[in-house]
Formats: structure tokens, sequence, C-alpha cells
């Protein structure tokens, strides 16, 4: 059986793999996307989830554009990385397919309705799925669990202690944490071990297809960009960090990651410190345990696995 599986993201490179892994995974019944503002404006990232999928030949797939900027906050882009696009130096052909007025909230709230046991995977800011808990909150029993990027354990990417996805929306981040809808998160602790060496990524620019040819340039993009370089081993060169991939590789082989049931909380107010997840690894709160963390990834399976998927798509 299919795992019924809504994406959420702000595309955005990684946000890119992610979307050919799902759309690619005979065992993902992957209902809808929608997207909000994040790794570029809302308008860009709602146009690079169409596209993308027109270029996977996915079209068929429904995207649905969410939350222009966070709930209290300014919005933070990633452009420096991203690129103006937020695809790097590519430039993708426009979907034809047709745009729709319904919101990502409301579809939200159909998709949940009519489909108990659905995933959401969320790679992005979670300002989407944090509005719709607040808005239907009668349907969080049908919700299976929330499989995210974001957050760390260990040192930020935006700040010295908050990952991106968090830090542009730490509201939003409190309210799902807080929800008691089970969480699975992949933060830059594992997302960091999910690497992209030169070598992986010409593998994905060689597997024959347009879809993989575009992909690594994006990807070999974000890795010159980026403000985490890859620390490779000495016979490696330096590539990129997969971050949200490990979501989509989650879901179709969880063996591949090690996940530490424990309890974080979201900082919203420090001085230094908003956008932070406190992860009790050591259980020191007291706090009943509200996520599975992932903190390990068998690199080598995972690069096979994505570079699998996107070989099956156009």
């Amino acid at each position: 059986m299919k795992l019924p599986v809504l994406l959420d993201c702000d595309p955005g490179i990684d946000d890119a793999v992610a979307i050919a892994v799902l759309a690619a995974a005979e065992q993902i019944d992957l209902k809808a996307i929608t997207t909000c503002a994040g790794n570029q404006l809302p308008s860009k990232t709602y146009a690079n989830a169409r596209n993308l999928l027109y270029l996977m030949g996915k079209e068929q797939i429904p995207v649905y554009q969410g939350a222009q900027k966070p709930l209290y906050r300014e919005l933070l882009i990633a452009g420096d990385i991203h690129g103006d696009t937020g695809l790097g130096e590519v430039v993708l052909e426009q979907s034809p397919a047709p745009h729709t007025n319904k919101s990502a909230i409301q579809l939200m709230g159909e998709l949940v309705a009519e489909t108990p046991g659905i995933i959401i995977a969320a790679t992005g800011p979670l300002t989407n799925i944090a509005i719709f808990l607040a808005a239907y909150p009668e349907l969080k029993q049908n919700i299976q669990r929330i499989v995210l990027m974001g957050g760390a354990y260990y040192g930020g990417n935006l700040t010295p202690c908050a990952e991106f996805n968090i830090a542009v929306d730490p509201e939003a981040a409190k309210l799902v944490f807080e929800s008691g809808v089970p969480i699975e998160m992949f933060g830059l602790d594992v997302t960091r071990q999910a690497q992209f060496y030169q070598e992986d990524i010409q593998r994905l620019s060689q597997l024959g297809n347009r879809t993989g040819k575009l992909l690594a340039k994006m990807v070999a993009f974000h890795g010159v960009h980026s403000l985490q370089p890859v620390l490779a081993p000495p016979d490696h060169v330096e590539g990129m960090h997969m971050h949200d991939p490990c979501v989509a590789a989650y879901l179709l082989q969880p063996e591949l990651f090690t996940m530490v049931p424990v309890n974080v909380a979201v900082e919203t107010k420090g001085e230094y410190t908003a956008g932070c997840t406190v992860v009790d690894y050591y259980h020191k709160t007291g706090r009943t345990p509200n996520a599975n963390v992932a903190f390990a990834v068998d690199r080598k399976k995972f690069v096979d696995l994505v570079c699998n998927q996107v070989a099956k798509l156009k």
C-alpha cells in the first residue's frame, strides 16, 4: 500500500531533490505540494514547484500556494545560497498545468479530512502547517506524523544556534512541536552527514536524463554558495549537504537513519537564541519526548537511493 504524503516546501535547491525523490517513488502517493516563503520569495517557490514537476513529467501533481510571510516576523530568504530564482542558475520551462485559486491551507483541510493516516512532509519553514493546525484542530488525529527538515541539536546555519527553516518562523515551529502530532525531525546533525561529494554530483549529472542533469547543476551551485561547506575526507572533493532529501529518503528507507526519541522545544524569545531547537538529548527537563530526532545516516546508501530515484524521471 502506498504512503499518502502531502509535501510542504519552499523550493529551493535541496527541496528540488526531495521533490524528485518523492515524485519518482512507487511506494509514495504524493497527493499535493504546498509552498511557502523561505528559500526564496513565495511567488518563486510556488513557480519552482510547478516547473520542477513539469520537468520531471509529474505535472499532474497539484501545487498550492500558501503563506506569504512568517506568522509575526519579517521574511528572511536564502537567495545568497539558492540564487535569484531559488534554483541556482537553472531556468526551467514554465509549467502549462492549470493554476488554482484554492489556498494551501484550504487544500490541507480538505486533503487531511479525506485522507486519514496522511503523512505531512515539511522541508521549509512551518508557517503553513502551523496555520492549518490552528484552523483545523479537529483534523490533527488524521495526521499519521509530520516528517520535517529543521532544527539542530548542535549548532545552527543561520545563527550560531538556529537552523534556517526554524529560525525563519520560530513561532510557527513552536506551535507545530507543541501540537501533539507525532514528529520525526531531521536537523543539521544528520543532514550535514548526508553529503553529496563532487563524484556524487557527477553521478547525478550522468544518469542519462534531463532531470538528473539539471538537479546536478543546481546542487553544484548550492555547494559553491553554501555557508556551511562540506568537510570532505582527503580522498573526496567537497560538494553539498543534502538537507531536505533526508525527509524523502526516510519515507522510502527509514532503516538508513538512526532515530532517538527526545523532547524538542523551540526558543522564540531569546536575544541570541531565537529559532533554536532545544533538544533534550540527555532528558534533563523531565518533559515527555515529542519527536523522534535523526542523528545518523548511512551516507553511501543515501546517495544510492537519491540517484536511483532521480534516474526514474524524465
